[in-house]
């Protein structure tokens, strides 16, 4: 029996990276489970699906199409990974990309949401820099919003972190995972083996509660927030376009506009 629609319940981390830690040892039984996980990719992955027995099939991120997700290739990945006699678990999506600095069109997510249907996959979408978008051609989606779009019931666990976006900083740890379309009895595994570590650090608490309820418009501190969450997000956009435009002006290099997260990927 899936929770229903309106209890969908966010566990919350020290970060992140504890919640792919708990998904990881809860989804890989056997030597032969593994994972699809981006390449190039934030080595989180690959370490922990080695940490908990796992195996890795790398998908390549499509260069020439603002490095998003090719299903033939995803396809043909999954097919070449089931012959060599894995069970192929589920796909991590990093979205807007790290380190590619990719934000995902709608269209391409749906296509993962269809691919991750077909083949009966958990989809991990890693969401923390999702407000970190600086092209004024992209705009961020989270895959709980298409999943829903799409009435889908494609498992979906998706993470947000404190320590990316405008509000808090990499030593700042605070973050959660949210758990959609899975079992009852899957949530009450996922909240024993989270309360292992008994809660997550207050610090990291009270920044998630800043980051999910900001001041709304008419609340005294309301101005200064958008001032300041407006001058760190400018700041970065500059950044983001003064790194790109530098590494097009070097000999022999190339690089794509970034459109979100903190990274540029140059072709050398």
């Amino acid at each position: 029996m899936l929770l229903p629609p309106r209890y969908t319940p966010c566990t919350p981390q020290d970060g992140a990276s504890p919640a792919v830690h708990y998904m990881m040892e809860m989804l890989i039984r056997t030597p032969s489970d593994s994972f699809l996980v981006p390449i190039p990719q934030y080595p989180l992955y690959s370490a922990t699906l080695v940490l908990y027995g796992g195996q890795l099939v790398p998908y390549e991120l499509d260069e020439e199409a603002g490095w998003g997700l090719n299903m033939e290739h995803l396809q043909a990945q999954i097919t070449s990974a089931q012959q060599r006699g894995l069970c192929v678990r589920g796909i991590v999506v990093i979205n807007p990309g790290n380190p590619t600095g990719q934000c995902l069109s709608k269209e391409n997510q749906q296509d993962i949401v269809r691919f991750c249907e077909q083949h009966n996959l958990v989809l991990i979408a890693d969401e923390v820099y999702q407000a970190n978008i600086y092209a004024d051609n992209c705009s961020f989606f989270s895959f709980k919003q298409v999943v829903r779009e799409m009435n889908s019931e494609c498992p979906l666990v998706s993470l947000h972190s404190t320590s990316k976006g405008f509000v808090g900083e990499c030593g700042r740890r605070g973050g959660y995972m949210e758990v959609i379309n899975f079992p009852a009895d899957v949530h009450e595994q996922i909240l024993k083996l989270a309360s292992i570590n008994l809660c997550p650090n207050v610090s990291g608490q009270i920044c998630c509660t800043l980051m999910m309820t900001p001041p709304e418009e008419g609340q005294p501190s309301y101005d200064l927030y958008v001032q300041e969450r407006d001058a760190v997000l400018g700041s970065l956009a500059r950044r983001a376009a003064t790194l790109v435009s530098g590494l097009n002006q070097l000999k022999g290099v190339s690089c794509d506009a970034a459109g979100g997260a903190l990274y540029a990927s140059p072709r050398i």
